[in-house]
């Protein structure tokens, strides 16, 4: 089909395009005037998300580009629709009551069926790029309409705090749960490390502070001295009871033995002077050699006392080293056993420790979780309350009426098609030749006859100049 033929089938048509057009903007106009009024109201809420209002702290979740999608779904949800017909004690309303029992027989729950209602009505709709939501009710009445918005916006701001504060609650619960079983498990262990502390006599975990470790090591130390001692005295005794006894440092530094060899010195000097005067069975060489020998037995009975004493001061020491070794080895398996002792003490200590700090934590998350608990915060501001509006927001007559003639005029070029194709006329040459093939001897013109200029007689036609 050309231009040429589909204007013509319009032309020809054009009866049933402007009944159509006029039979719909008619309905149109008595619809506009039949629909009631409608008024929209809206309350205005922005978000604060991402700082917790106790702590300060961030929440990574409601960073989340679908956080502010989920708070749109949290307004038009049923949870908070129950909520608005309890605020706004919609079911004491009579013809509310009237309408759920012509709708639905009274059958069901009223408040189920009102929240319904609602949520049909609600609009809402997040501001691009902000944190502000709009959030819209449309009712017959405007005071209702803002009422109802109102209504949305303060019991979304409730469902807000406690979606926030509920888990925090069921958290504060565990915790007190737990904090008990953590008390007594620290005062078990506390108990454990006491009654071993009093079994085993440990006053104190730090070795370096240990009695009977300060006492082995004065053993020790007490043991090398005796040992040097010990050598030393065992070397002197092997000196003094040896053949050169007499050289002995000991002997050697005895006063006595000094004195008696001075002495002996000094009588063998005169034995010898008498011995050239006198005879051996001289009375005077008897007397100086009887003293020469009284002075040797002398220096030799003080020289094997000496010797003596040097030997008991050597078993002396050897006793003493002795029974410093047993007190040493004592000692070292009463500090084995305390050592021992000890080690367990420090896992009895540990878990005490382990028990306590997770009796800490608890006890800090605890008191946190209360204090959230209890908060009255939300992060949910009512930024603007709705209004009641001047203007109904439907019906508009002039969008209805244009939107009609659209229609219309769609619906009556649809109608002049389908009334030109039940009933096919032959309006241009292309239908004879192209739709019956049918030859095409000439065109006759049955529009208006076109004027032409009147022909002058000849008399009265200007002459040419020569």
């Amino acid at each position: 089909m050309t231009l040429s033929q589909f204007l013509l089938i319009l032309r020809a048509r054009r009866k049933i395009i402007l009944v159509t057009m006029l039979l719909i903007a008619s309905a149109a106009m008595i619809a506009s005037l039949i629909i009631p009024k409608a008024y929209k109201s809206a309350a205005t809420v922005v978000l604060n998300p991402g700082v917790d209002p106790v702590t300060g702290n961030a929440l990574p979740g409601q960073l989340m580009p679908s956080y502010l999608a989920t708070q749109v779904g949290v307004i038009g949800s049923k949870n908070v629709a129950l909520k608005v017909v309890r605020d706004a004690e919609l079911e004491q309303v009579a013809e509310n009551r009237e309408k759920f029992e012509d709708a639905t027989d009274g059958r069901g729950n009223l408040a189920d069926w009102l929240a319904e209602r609602l949520l049909k009505k609600l609009d809402v709709a997040p501001t691009r790029e902000s944190n502000v939501i709009d959030v819209a009710f449309t009712d017959e009445d405007p005071q209702r309409a803002a009422a109802i918005a109102n209504a949305f916006a303060a019991a979304y701001q409730q469902t807000n705090m406690e979606l926030r504060l509920e888990p925090v609650r069921r958290a504060s619960a565990y915790f007190n749960d737990q904090i008990k079983m953590q008390r007594e498990r620290l005062e078990a262990a506390q108990d454990r490390l006491s009654t071993y502390q009093r079994e085993k006599g440990i006053a104190n975990l730090d070795n370096s502070f240990d009695v009977e470790t300060v006492r082995l090591n004065e053993l020790s130390t007490q043991l090398v001295t005796v040992q040097n001692q010990l050598m030393e005295a065992n070397s002197r005794r092997g000196q003094a009871n040896g053949a050169g006894s007499a050289n002995s440092p000991d002997v050697l530094a005895n006063p006595m033995i000094q004195h008696l060899k001075l002495a002996l010195a000094q009588a063998e000097t005169k034995l010898s002077q008498v011995a050239e005067r006198y005879t051996s069975s001289h009375p005077r060489y008897e007397e100086a050699s009887a003293e020469v020998n009284k002075l040797r037995a002398e220096l030799r009975n003080n020289t094997q006392a000496t010797a003596k004493g040097l030997a008991r001061s050597a078993v002396i020491a050897e006793q003493r080293e002795a029974k410093l070794s047993a007190a040493l080895d004592a000692q070292k398996m009463k500090v084995l056993d305390l050592n021992r002792a000890r080690d367990e003490l420090n896992l009895l200590s540990k878990e005490v420790e382990s028990a306590q700090r997770a009796y800490d934590n608890i006890l800090q998350r605890l008191s946190q979780s209360s204090i959230e608990g209890q908060s009255s915060q939300s992060e949910v501001t009512i930024l603007s309350k709705a209004v009641a509006p001047f203007k109904a927001v439907r019906p508009k007559p002039l969008l209805y009426l244009a939107l009609a003639l659209f229609g219309g005029a769609l619906l009556g070029l649809g109608l002049a098609m389908l009334a030109e194709m039940h009933d096919r006329r032959v309006r241009t040459i292309v239908d004879l030749t192209d739709v019956l093939q049918a030859p095409v001897l000439g065109t006759i013109d049955w529009g208006p006859p076109r004027r032409t200029p009147l022909a002058l007689p000849r008399w009265s036609r200007p002459m040419l100049s020569n």
